[in-house]
């Protein structure tokens, strides 16, 4: 395991300059006003590199991204089983949820099941992202929850893991903690990464977060969404995730959140799974497209991290677009993400347009 801390600016300013291309830009008026960087990884389930933007090989934290990762471990050592969880459960176990009733609903039952409360979890508090819970928190007077969290799912599903290896939760997100041992070996094996090579820090909820190579983490959704290259006990624990995140999608983040709305309109091609600071993720169903009949895994960051939200869903779209995975009725239906968006100011006036500016190239990178 590395640690990111010890590389100096000047290395990290040359990695961030040799990874990553302009991907999106706005207009105002017809002048070019705004330009964001970013990088492309499509790999099929036997790590063939399909296209890429950018850098394939850079190195990035998948985030949130990992989270159907993170809850591997529980599903193919009998969790579910278990603790007789849901697929709706499991959904929010790998979510990054709104904190919508929905939400906190399902995660109560969860924790009835497994004889925990929120206050076990180590996960931390920020207020919902769902505008009417957060509205209604606020005025309340309340102070968020630990399942107010958008994580508080995937901390669930680690203390069970934690239980189901028969070992004390008590510093589960600890690097060193048996629950994030066993994780670490699962996504390193996903991702054909050895374990000594993963990037280790500290996320946002407090647990373990990865580093690694772009196409490494597109490996591992191919292998996620295909299930295929695994042991038979993998595939089939592949299969329950995938299943719950194709039939849950509403659990997976919430209403008018890209990965929930595009599971909604492709769950029957792709699941999909944001992470922070503009990591997107994607894996695309073998046989969904003719092109592509093995599967695909798509990893995608955007190098500023994305604050205004709308360049990492806008990027995913053209991705799909160009790799014609999408149809043209769900590329309508998904229009308020992207790929072409309109630029109003605070009279709603139309003042320029943000749109991509990549074309993915095809085939392996020899660099």
């Amino acid at each position: 395991m590395k640690n990111p801390a010890a590389a100096s600016s000047s290395t990290m300013t040359d990695h961030l300059l040799a990874a990553y291309r302009p991907i999106y830009q706005r207009t105002r008026g017809s002048f070019l006003e705004s330009v964001h960087f970013g990088a492309v990884a499509v790999v099929d389930p036997a790590g063939v590199l399909i296209a890429r933007y950018g850098r394939p090989q850079t190195t990035t934290f998948l985030r949130s991204s990992a989270k159907p990762f993170q809850a591997l471990p529980l599903v193919e050592r009998g969790g579910l089983e278990a603790f007789e969880i849901t697929d709706r459960e499991l959904a929010l176990i790998c979510a990054s949820h709104s904190g919508a009733p929905v939400h906190l609903e399902v995660l109560a039952g969860l924790q009835a099941k497994l004889d925990i409360s929120q206050e076990d979890l180590a996960c931390g508090t920020h207020l919902p992202f769902h505008p009417g819970s957060r509205k209604e928190l606020i005025c309340r007077g309340e102070d968020p929850s630990p399942n107010h969290h958008n994580c508080s799912g995937k901390h669930t599903g680690m203390i069970a893991l934690a239980k189901l290896l028969n070992v004390s939760p008590q510093g589960y997100t600890e690097a060193r903690h048996p629950v994030q041992q066993v994780i670490l070996q699962t996504t390193a094996e996903m991702c054909s990464v050895p374990e000594d090579n993963l990037l280790i820090s500290r996320d946002g909820c407090s647990v373990v977060t990865f580093g690694m190579p772009l196409q490494n983490a597109a490996l591992g959704w191919a292998r996620l969404t295909a299930a295929a290259n695994l042991s038979s006990q993998r595939e089939k624990a592949c299969r329950k995730i995938v299943q719950a995140l194709q039939k849950h999608p509403e659990m997976v983040a919430g209403p008018e959140r890209f990965d929930t709305n595009l599971i909604q309109q492709a769950g029957t091609v792709l699941i999909a799974k944001a992470g922070a600071e503009a990591f997107q993720a994607i894996g695309v169903f073998p046989q969904a497209s003719s092109k592509y009949p093995q599967g695909l895994g798509i990893a995608i960051k955007i190098s500023d991290g994305d604050r205004g939200k709308t360049v990492r869903s806008a990027a995913a779209l053209e991705t799909l677009r160009q790799l014609e995975i999408l149809k043209d009725d769900q590329l309508s239906e998904l229009s308020r993400f992207g790929p072409v968006l309109p630029l109003r100011n605070q009279r709603e006036l139309l003042v320029g347009e943000g749109k991509p500016c990549f074309q993915l190239e095809y085939g392996e990178d020899h660099e």
